[in-house]
């Protein structure tokens, strides 16, 4: 081979490489500005709105940093535990309280069942409270279309599917409103003092003997693997940045509504409010108090909040008659 043919083969081989060097280059530029544009204009669900994206409500009050679930890992502040210890006269001490909610933890879960968010997923949720005006609504199978559907204390569903629906994922309670639930709905806690940790342990194994200002179930039915409890430390949270202080603490209801907006993409409340005539009765009872209030609780300035919220496009907020804007 001649000397000069072999040096121009040497220079088109160097020029061939140091071309795929540029073009190589180029096409891992190219496929990285457009991965890191998916991954900046991906939406954190699938829903056409997600609340976990809604910088208006993280800014103003849906602080993301508040667990909403009690577990293990998190131990709340002394000063959380002064305020949620005068909710109903706890009269024992922090110390007490965290041994409690250690031995808790020995025998319920230890982080909490809750769907996570998927970019090719949209998680659902129907809040259903036990609103007078859910009588004659029938909203009952557009409750159970959600995927989640978190219902209040006894609120029942036998006899009143039409307007309530039938299916329940979550029912928060504390033991003075428990009932049983079957093995696929998640027993959600909302303690009130020490004593309300120690009523589901003895209850779920050897029974509970101790007393309430109301009668509580002696034993309780609940799959001991969906059990959640909420974190005194959210309560404190909805109490004071939701509610700005008002009333002696949050209704559960209203703090199941805040729990959904920190779990869930969408949110549909059903049953909230005062029936036709202005009174907050139960949508199963016949009412003989025709005056029943909201007690301790700030319930008309709740039901103003949540009114806002659909009104923000927030949430969707059905009543007798639908109202969302």
């Amino acid at each position: 081979m001649f000397p000069g043919h072999t040096s121009r083969m040497i220079s088109k081989l160097k020029m061939l490489v140091l071309l795929l060097c540029f073009t190589g280059i180029g096409v891992y530029f190219k496929m990285g500005y457009h991965f890191t544009y998916y991954a900046m204009n991906q939406k954190p669900c699938a829903c056409k709105k997600c609340l976990s994206e809604d910088k208006q409500l993280l800014l103003d009050q849906s602080n993301r940093s508040i667990q909403p679930f009690l577990t293990p890992d998190f131990s709340i502040l002394e000063n959380e535990f002064n305020w949620w210890k005068r909710l109903q006269t706890e009269s024992r001490s922090f110390g007490v309280y965290e041994t409690t909610v250690a031995n808790f933890f020995k025998i319920f879960p230890r982080n909490p069942d809750v769907i996570q968010p998927k970019p090719d997923h949209c998680r659902t949720c129907a809040v259903v409270g036990n609103s007078g005006n859910l009588r004659r609504s029938h909203y009952g199978p557009l409750i159970d279309l959600h995927e989640v559907v978190i219902r209040m204390n006894t609120g029942i569903t036998r006899g009143f599917e039409k307007d309530v629906g039938n299916k329940t994922t979550h029912r928060v309670m504390y033991p003075e409103s428990a009932v049983d639930v079957d093995d696929n709905t998640h027993f959600v806690l909302f303690p009130f003092k020490i004593q309300d940790f120690e009523w589901l342990i003895n209850a779920s194994t050897t029974g509970f003997t101790g007393r309430s200002y109301m009668p509580v179930p002696s034993k309780i039915k609940a799959n001991k693997d969906l059990v959640m409890v909420v974190n005194p430390a959210f309560m404190k949270y909805v109490h004071d940045v939701w509610l700005g202080h008002r009333g002696l603490y949050p209704s559960t209801g209203f703090m199941a509504l805040i729990l959904a907006l920190h779990i869930c993409d969408e949110v549909d409340v059903f049953g909230y409010g005062a029936d036709s005539n202005g009174n907050w009765s139960h949508y199963w009872e016949i009412l003989k108090n025709k005056n029943l209030k909201t007690g301790v609780h700030a319930g008309k300035y709740e039901y103003d909040i949540i009114w806002r919220l659909a009104q923000q496009q927030k949430i969707k907020f059905y009543e007798a008659v639908m109202k969302t804007i």
